[in-house]
């Protein structure tokens, strides 16, 4: 008995640790953000407020704890400060502690966890800039293999086939949008508009190798649910025809791997 309680005080306290370490990594994950797109080292300088380039000290910039004690503004300046950066260090936080939930202490929860900040990374480079760095896509490909069960051939199989078929899907409803739908609208900015990014095309293959084919096809589809809203809001109110689609896909990614839908759906049908 005292055994079995030393055991669940020890996961606990791992638990609490996995939510810290999480919450750490997304700070770091900011400065990627924010950076990595400028082409700007991430080690120095240090961080500073955007509004006044004062340097924040180091009592200011504990993850999530600092942010709700300042009230979301500088200390120097009292500028408001984005939510970004609450959010990501708050998805870091949640993923890693259900990452460790579901793997436990395992190479596995590493190479998940490399993968989980690096889509987090993407998702929101995406978001700010609408293109990610190709080599983070890379990153993310090469990471999925090591965290796939599939074999490796089976992984690379599953990888160009939807990587095959996001291309010619692409082409597909390019054409339509260029000669078809940019002649009825009478828009000429539709000739040079591209349905999907290239980037998706990677992150979609990373899928694949993970999840299989069935799983993929389930984080797809909810992925492109996902994007619904967003996309409608982007084109009828900010006027703004591009929509970035991996945070979807990662969002769907995280959906399938971790409420495992695939099996929920047979047992319906």
């Amino acid at each position: 008995m005292i055994y079995y309680q030393t055991l669940k005080i020890e996961r606990e306290d791992l638990e609490v640790f996995s939510f810290i370490f999480g919450a750490v990594i997304g700070s770091f994950l900011n400065v990627l953000i924010l950076r990595l797109p400028l082409n700007q080292s991430v080690v120095t300088p240090r961080s500073s407020c955007p509004s006044c380039n004062h340097i924040i000290a180091w009592y200011y910039n504990i993850p999530l704890f600092s942010y709700l004690y300042l009230k979301a503004s500088c200390a120097y300046c009292k500028e408001k400060i984005s939510s970004q950066y609450f959010i990501v260090e708050l998805l870091s936080a949640v993923l890693t502690l259900a990452l460790y939930i579901k793997l436990g202490l395992s190479s596995e929860l590493i190479f998940m966890l490399l993968f989980g900040y690096t889509l987090i990374t993407l998702s929101f480079i995406d978001f700010k800039y609408k293109a990610v760095p190709d080599y983070l896509l890379l990153i993310a490909l090469i990471l999925s293999f090591f965290v796939s069960s599939y074999p490796l051939i089976e992984s690379l199989k599953n990888a160009f086939l939807f990587a095959g078929a996001l291309v010619l899907l692409n082409f597909i409803i390019t054409f339509y949008i260029q000669n078809i739908k940019s002649r009825i609208l009478k828009d000429d900015s539709l000739k040079n508009q591209e349905a999907l990014g290239e980037g998706d095309i990677p992150i979609i293959a990373s899928i694949a190798v993970i999840l299989g084919i069935k799983g993929a096809l389930i984080a797809i589809f909810l992925a492109a649910f996902f994007a619904i809203i967003p996309s409608l809001y982007s084109n009828f109110v900010k006027k703004d025809i591009q929509t970035p689609f991996i945070p979807y896909l990662v969002l769907g990614l995280i959906c399938e791997y971790f409420f495992n839908l695939e099996s929920f759906l047979k047992v319906i049908y």
